[in-house]
């Protein structure tokens, strides 16, 4: 059973700057490649950003770009969201999720999601 735990979202002004954690509980996260996706209300689930397992592929969703850096800690379990220059159209949920290998910017080829975490970043 794999569980991923988000956290460090919160309210900020826009260009203020969050951390998302996620953490997993999992014995095979070194890996597994990672991904944040987020969602707005009424919207569909959008991908965000993606890292290989080994941390040496990024990818980011061209809205992001620049702001927003994906990094992991195997040692810890941890995958990272550092999101800078906040912009109130950031404001989401933004959940974690993991898959085997390759990574994907596809939120079905997901098999594992946290529970969210809000980001709400105010105008």
């Amino acid at each position: 059973q794999v569980q991923l735990v988000e956290s460090g979202g919160g309210l900020v002004q826009a260009g203020d700057s969050l951390q998302l954690s996620c953490a997993a509980s999992t014995r095979t996260f070194s890996g597994d490649a990672m991904g944040w996706f987020r969602q707005a209300p009424g919207k569909e689930r959008e991908f965000v950003a993606t890292i290989s397992w080994s941390g040496g592929y990024t990818t980011y969703v061209d809205s992001v770009k620049g702001r927003f850096t994906i990094s992991r800690d195997n040692a810890k379990n941890t995958v990272y969201l550092q999101m800078n220059s906040l912009k109130p159209e950031d404001t989401a949920v933004y959940y974690c999720a993991a898959r085997p290998a390759v990574t994907s910017i596809r939120y079905y080829d997901y098999s594992y999601w946290g529970q969210g975490t809000q980001v709400t970043v105010s105008s």
